[in-house]
């Protein structure tokens, strides 16, 4: 089983970044237990990659009763984690220093968008307001055209549930050796402003440009970029290195001249319209056949639908089925404790008994809590 073994770590139940972190940790060995409201109670669905390998119990988190249940897994925990808006927790009577009196090294983990302090904190947000705020929104899309959005990857699953998982898993390491927990701030703001550290480094050097489609890594580049095959579907290139544009120019035949001064960026925009011309004159397969596996640093663009079935993802076995749906596996690898997916996306209160039964609660005032409606 995964290196994180042995972990008990409380998820209360949210959208977006803090299932995704939730998934990560239990595809990494850890006992995660969501709790759900009691009203999402045999809701779900056995299709929801991020709750896979999760146990669920639901809780009135609006009772005394329902809360205490929730203290009462927090004693037995390492760590809590949370994606409300700041507050939230302080006023249903589980924030941090409740359950820090409760467990002493408890790591209590926070996931906002804003961060839990600032003139923004108490905002409603999404993931393309937190990148937007960041700097990183405005360095994606093409001359002429908004900032495209990277779908959510950048605020809500890299710069959030994917930093927040890291956060989490440091404060316990720390935790071990001092005895005593702490809280983890996990911020968009700031996780997606730390993915673009290589790009502000760029800035501050003055090889970024403040114009979108005019840069190495954004497209502006002949030789960065996705083009359009004879059949309308699309290849990528990245062929950065010298050596690698060398055999780019080889194997496309580009022996013009004109692409000889490869970082002269000044010719990049006419290049672009002429090396568009030559990946139009073959179908995507055909490309591949040519270039992939090369260093030419080539890709066709996979669909969704096409990604599990390419023969790199199959060998790697990068993409699983479970209850009928492809999903990604878990990542990383590991050469001794290897991780994997224990059972499917649980049901809200799937386990509610199972779980209560763990923390000392029997049958009876289970019956009792469920006709009060503390659990369901």
């Amino acid at each position: 089983m995964g290196p994180l073994k042995g972990l008990k770590i409380i998820e209360m139940a949210g959208i977006g970044p803090g299932p995704f972190c939730g998934m990560v940790l239990a595809d990494l060995g850890a006992e995660v237990i969501r709790v759900d409201r009691v009203s999402a109670a045999g809701t779900g669905s056995r299709q929801e990659p991020a709750n896979r390998g999760k146990r669920s119990i639901a809780v009135d988190l609006k009772s005394q009763e329902g809360v205490e249940i929730v203290l009462k897994l927090v004693e037995d925990a390492d760590a809590i984690f949370e994606g409300f808006r700041p507050g939230v927790m302080e006023r249903l009577g589980l924030g941090p220093d409740i359950c820090l009196e409760r467990n002493k090294k408890i790591v209590f983990g926070r996931m906002t968008g804003w961060g839990q302090d600032g003139p923004l904190a108490d905002a409603a947000g999404h993931d393309i307001n937190y990148i937007s705020l960041s700097g990183a929104l405005a360095a994606i899309g093409r001359p002429d055209s908004p900032p495209v959005p990277p779908l959510n990857l950048i605020g809500d699953f890299g710069g959030g549930g994917m930093l927040l998982a890291l956060g989490l898993v440091s404060a316990l390491f720390e935790a071990r050796g001092s005895g005593e927990g702490q809280v983890v701030d996990a911020a968009m703001t700031d996780g997606s402003a730390l993915l673009m550290t290589m790009i502000y480094s760029m800035k501050g050097s003055g090889f970024w440009q403040d114009s979108t489609g005019s840069n190495l890594l954004d497209g502006g580049a002949h030789f960065y970029d996705t083009y359009e095959c004879k059949d309308g579907k699309f290849i990528s290139i990245g062929s950065i290195e010298p050596q690698f544009y060398k055999l780019l120019r080889e194997l496309a035949s580009l022996e013009d001249s004109i692409y000889d001064n490869q970082m002269s960026r000044e010719n990049w925009p006419d290049l672009k319209k002429e090396i568009a011309k030559v990946f139009l004159n073959k179908t995507r397969d055909e490309w591949c056949d040519l270039m992939e596996g090369t260093d030419v640093c080539f890709a066709p663009v996979l669909s969704m639908w096409e990604a599990p079935q390419h023969p790199h993802n199959v060998a790697r076995k990068t993409f699983i089925e479970l209850e009928g749906l492809d999903q990604p596996a878990p990542a990383p690898r590991f050469s001794k404790t290897v991780s994997e997916v224990r059972s499917p996306p649980a049901l809200a209160g799937e386990h509610t008994d199972e779980i209560l039964n763990e923390i000392g609660i029997d049958s009876d005032q289970i019956k009792i809590l469920r006709t009060q409606g503390g659990v369901a």
